[in-house]
């Protein structure tokens, strides 16, 4: 995804990383290494200016805070400003115990009906139960394509293959759909230029019988920062509430599309990064700069930092770095994990653990420490305490306790072995320097 832009800015942070030390000179070199990035990948020169102009400004005179190198904070200078340039965080939730209505809208060609289908996938994995209307009355096989794309989720499709009336469609699939019991119902209407009235008009009046709770467009990432025109132009007919931008695993001018989608005031919810019907993913600027720049969810880990610095007690910080943690301080250490949301993030920092979990690892990785949460709360005080308590009749009375197996019980247990010896082999200068990143020491 977006492989030039992530090389130039992978290659502009080693040059800081493996300098001796950080002058003025060295920090305009980063600064027009960036904006050569940023403009290499179709963001917009004022843009692109404005952020490394922010970027020389604010390394030269911010001072880093107490615990945080020089290098470190201007990183996180320029994670903070790449964030800033793509919008704020998606916390759109769909509300329970009612039918949320998502009309999808889009231009013809940007792979409108295909995201239709991977959203289905999507929302039905997260536990929703979904169901999808047809209202593409104009482009021939868009309803045969749609019940294709569909039928691998297992989500049904409502549509009328010879009828042109597009919101008659709409309020006949909203009556089919009535004692479904969905959580939420797509509505994949016609692909539209801007100006053909008539397929504005249509849109209009989908709008009115379907009263959506969220309207999403759809737009290809390819065409860069047109974005911002194609989105500008869907705002003044219709209220926006997202954007999803697709092809972006193929594309030079993504960086581009993202920051001209963010720049209209409409959020960037989703981001489509290949041809598989899983190839949809939530979108977030923060993680999105994290993984482009290779370095984590910075911004989670300094979070993680303030808090840990806020309300960590001494006595179990000592604990913890001297590899005599207890089960509850590995609770403690799981439950700060999950407040932040970055586990890759988290662990990429830790001493020893740095590029040993694999992109494709961390889902599966934070599933299993919810698993682990429940197991933990399962335990008594006396085995949290002392967590070498844990024999066979006591694994197993946990299993039954926590609605998990016995393999997983005892899979807690290996890591949370693991990870104090981890940390005491780590004691000492190693430990504390990492204790003072994470703004404990």
């Amino acid at each position: 995804m977006l492989d030039n832009l992530k090389t130039g800015l992978r290659a502009a942070i080693k040059k800081i990383v493996s300098s001796s030390g950080v002058d003025e000179e060295l920090i305009k070199q980063l600064a027009n290494d960036v904006l050569k990035s940023l403009l290499a990948a179709d963001v917009k020169i004022d843009l692109a200016l404005r952020i490394a102009e922010n970027l020389k400004q604010r390394s030269i005179n911010e001072t880093p805070p107490p615990g945080l190198s020089r290098k470190d904070h201007i990183i996180k200078i320029l994670y903070d400003e790449l964030a800033g340039l793509l919008g704020k965080e998606n916390n759109f939730e769909f509300k329970p115990g009612k039918l949320n209505k998502v009309l999808m809208l889009g231009i013809q060609g940007s792979g409108k009906t295909t995201v239709t289908g991977k959203m289905a996938k999507f929302l039905t994995k997260q536990g929703y139960k979904v169901g999808v209307i047809g209202a593409d009355t104009y482009r021939p096989g868009a309803l045969v394509q749609l019940k294709t794309n569909c039928e691998k989720s297992g989500v049904e499709v409502y549509g009328e293959e010879n009828n042109k009336d597009a919101p008659g469609i709409v309020k006949n699939g909203l009556k089919h759909f009535e004692n479904h019991a969905l959580d939420i119902m797509l509505i994949d209407t016609a692909g539209r230029h801007k100006e053909e009235k008539d397929l504005l008009d249509e849109m209009k009046e989908i709008g009115k019988v379907a009263e959506p709770d969220l309207a999403l467009l759809v737009i290809d990432g390819t065409i860069g920062q047109q974005c911002y025109n194609q989105a500008e132009s869907f705002h003044k007919t219709v209220p926006v509430g997202g954007i999803i931008i697709t092809k972006l695993d193929s594309s030079a001018k993504g960086g581009g599309a993202l920051a001209a989608s963010a720049a209209t005031g409409a959020k960037v919810m989703y981001i489509g990064t290949g041809e598989r019907i899983d190839d949809l993913e939530l979108f977030s600027p923060t993680r999105f700069v994290g993984r482009l720049l290779g370095m984590g969810d910075i911004q989670a880990v300094l979070d993680l930092a303030k808090r840990l610095e806020n309300e960590a007690d001494d006595v179990r910080l000592k604990r913890i770095s001297s590899g005599k943690m207890n089960m509850d301080d590995f609770y403690y250490q799981l439950e700060e994990v999950s407040k932040v949301g970055s586990l890759k993030g988290f662990l990429d920092n830790m001493p020893g653990m740095s590029g040993m979990v694999k992109e494709d690892q961390v889902e599966q990785m934070e599933t299993r420490i919810q698993r682990w949460r429940y197991i933990i709360q399962s335990m008594s005080k006396a085995e949290k305490a002392d967590p070498d308590l844990l024999n066979a009749s006591r694994i197993k009375r946990i299993a039954r306790g926590s609605g998990w197996p016995e393999h997983e019980v005892k899979e807690l247990l290996k890591n949370y072995k693991n990870s104090k010896g981890m940390m005491k082999a780590a004691k000492g200068r190693q430990m504390q320097g990492f204790l003072r990143k994470m703004g404990m020491g």
